[in-house]
């Protein structure tokens, strides 16, 4: 049997994935065309991310097609009555995987497991350490607590372990991430902060970066770490919008004035800052989005992942009437991303005089590509080595397009 493994959306699938190649190891191909099984590890975050699911899964139809992930508990059952698929697992099956390539039918399980196994290889500069699955919160506008179920912290000896095993073959960066990571320690009686920590003691961990958090589990004990010379000193900080009515709409925890304080304690600290924002979402009037603004220049966000809000089947926000046209949600992204932009080039140019180490992940040609300790792209103009640590110094800032 040869089988590809197709993955979609988050890191916490990447890392799935990479637990499936594992498990399966010889029986892994690169490639469709050489494969006679496909498993596609599926993302259902937004009614966007189910078309390429779809669109996927019919252009392969001459393929045996397992489908797992979160489209699992929101498509699977149609597309196995369609006969598009051959079977379809729950999340819980998938560190089980050898045992249902022949599987035929529909397996979903609850939400009651954690992750067991650990990686052994890995074929990478870095490695995803997931850390924690499932969401507690409720915005209305995200079915992903429906389909990863309740927040529950993986072990901490698991992935202790796992860091020292990937260390092992070479592994010096590492990027830990969940559903809500944040959440991670809470029913265990630990916390990020404490993990973080004990993985920064391991030897030959040169780097951590963190996946995205909310503003209440910025904890002062994680603003130390950033100065410890391992952990990113770039958080991601999930804000989704910047207008208190708007965040009560979207059923956010988060608001303005809180988050606005411990923004700027953080840039005070020369931390570089990330965050998401939805533009577009039922309730966006002109007013609501002027007040928006207005705060969101006040923030000093480095980076941005911004969305276009589009209604996801199953969650309340889809229920809320659609009144805010798709043309005017684009020119809005523009305006955010722009602010953006210029608030990452000045960033630059301030610390355009410190020394910045450098992880190479990318060659092209006679240039390498790494990232800095802020999580800003840098080119080389040397080739070097894919997994190097280099310090660089003397280099000059380029205006460029940020996202992240």
């Amino acid at each position: 049997m040869r089988v590809f493994i197709k993955t979609f959306g988050c890191r916490s699938n990447i890392f799935d994935s990479e637990i499936m190649k594992n498990i399966l190891k010889d029986k892994v191909v690169n490639n469709e065309k050489d494969a006679n099984l496909i498993i596609v590890n599926s993302c259902a975050v937004t009614n966007f991310a189910e078309r390429d699911l779809r669109n996927y899964i019919n252009k392969h139809q001459d393929k045996r097609i397992i489908l797992t992930g979160c489209s699992a508990y929101t498509q699977g059952k149609k597309l196995f009555e369609e006969k598009k698929v051959k079977a379809v697992l729950g999340h819980k099956y998938k560190e089980e995987i050898d045992k249902f390539l022949d599987f035929r039918g529909i397996k979903l399980g609850d939400f009651n497991f954690k992750n067991s196994k650990i990686l052994k290889s890995i074929s990478t500069t870095k490695a995803f350490i997931k850390i924690q699955e499932g969401c507690d919160f409720e915005c209305a506008y995200c079915i992903i607590p429906k389909v990863r179920g309740h927040s529950r912290s993986i072990d901490e000896k698991i992935i202790l372990d796992e860091v020292r095993a990937l260390r092992d073959i070479g592994i010096s960066e590492f990027v830990l991430t969940g559903i809500n990571m944040g959440s991670y320690g809470k029913d265990t009686g630990s916390s990020l902060s404490e993990l973080i920590e004990k993985i920064s003691k391991i030897r030959g961990v040169k780097r951590i970066r963190l996946g995205s958090l909310e503003p209440s589990q910025i904890d002062k004990r994680l603003i130390e770490l950033t100065q410890n010379g391992i952990l990113e000193r770039h958080l991601h900080i999930a804000l989704q919008h910047t207008s208190d009515r708007m965040l009560r709409i979207m059923k956010r925890r988060n608001r303005v004035k809180p988050t606005l304080k411990l923004f700027e304690r953080l840039a005070d600290m020369n931390i570089a800052l990330g965050s998401d924002f939805i533009v577009g979402h039922p309730g966006e009037s002109e007013e609501v989005w002027e007040e928006a603004l207005e705060n969101f220049k006040k923030y000093p966000l480095t980076h941005i992942h911004i969305f276009r809000f589009s209604p996801r089947d199953g969650t309340l926000s889809a229920t809320m009437r659609q009144d805010v046209r798709g043309d005017i949600a684009k020119k809005r992204a523009k305006i955010l991303s722009d602010i953006v932009k210029k608030n990452n080039y000045n960033f630059r140019l301030k610390n355009k005089d410190k020394e910045l180490l450098v992880h190479i992940e990318e060659i092209k040609g006679e240039s390498s590509f790494g990232y800095d300790e802020f999580y800003n792209k840098m080119e080389i103009k040397k080739k070097l080595s894919k997994g190097e640590w280099v310090r660089v110094k003397n280099y000059q800032v380029k205006e460029i397009n940020v996202k992240e």
